[in-house]
């Protein structure tokens, strides 16, 4: 097993920045095979969520057993408080920068293939939201999407007023991220619309795998995405269990996240 931490200039967020990888390449029982390894190797972009960073899940789950169990390398880069969307105002292109150029950059240094139907993205909460929304607009790159317990929070920011704050942020953050909080419904951003659309284009959507604690209290929102998802034709799977939003849940549904990989690829 490798374990990395990769610092690199990224050209799309105009800065240093930092990502953990978990490659399954030396094992006890062989040497690693460049090329038969690569060739059964399958690879999974995760993303953290809000007030995390890329050792979120090497710490916070059993990343490494996951690793070695499915022989997937998995990539975990630091996207900040970003919800993985472009920021023009400050030209950080964190959606730009995990659609194309993280995938670009370790393709071109890490031995692994670049089928996509052998490429994946997930993530938890933003990350949730932030591999659901890359998923789809980068469709072309990725075969699958883990979304779990995901911060499905467009339809509850969409219109508010300045004066707003939750128990997260304020009206500032939230226009400051998602931009005009006005239009936001319909537009790229919006999870609903843009699986429309693609559907419309008749392009090859990646399918999709979800999946929500009870007690979470992202539970409703990931229900109702589910159901549209579904009601649209898209091949959605759902699963809904015991727990709430925490690493426990994670844990247990990012394995359970690989099973449905190892039946649907």
């Amino acid at each position: 097993m490798a374990i990395m931490e990769i610092n690199f200039y990224s050209k799309m967020l105009k800065r240093s920045t930092t990502l953990m990888a978990v490659l399954p390449v030396d094992r006890l029982d062989r040497s690693f095979s460049k090329k038969h390894d690569v060739d059964n190797l399958r690879v999974l972009y995760l993303l953290h969520g809000y007030a995390g960073n890329h050792m979120d899940w090497l710490y916070g789950a059993q990343i490494v057993e996951l690793s070695l169990k499915y022989n997937v390398a998995i990539f975990m880069p630091c996207g900040e408080n970003s919800f993985y969307l472009d920021d023009e105002d400050r030209e950080a292109y964190y959606s730009e920068y995990i659609g194309n150029e993280l995938i670009e950059f370790t393709r071109n240094v890490f031995p692994i293939p670049e089928d996509r139907e052998k490429t994946f993205i997930g993530g938890f909460s933003m990350g949730g939201y932030g591999a659901l929304r890359n998923g789809l607009k980068y469709h072309k790159i990725f075969g699958g999407i883990i979304a779990l317990s995901s911060a499905l929070i467009i339809h509850k920011i969409a219109g508010i007023t300045p004066d707003y704050k939750d128990g997260i942020a304020s009206y500032k953050y939230y226009r400051h991220v998602f931009g005009d909080l006005s239009s936001l419904i319909g537009s790229d951003k919006d999870i609903n619309a843009l699986a429309k659309k693609l559907k419309k284009d008749g392009v090859d959507i990646p399918k999709i795998y979800m999946a929500c604690g009870k007690d979470d209290f992202l539970v409703q929102e990931n229900r109702d995405l589910y159901n549209f998802l579904k009601k649209e034709g898209l091949n959605v799977t759902y699963e809904e269990d015991e727990g709430t939003h925490d690493w426990q849940f994670w844990n247990r549904y990012i394995f359970k996240a690989f099973e449905w990989v190892e039946k649907v690829f």
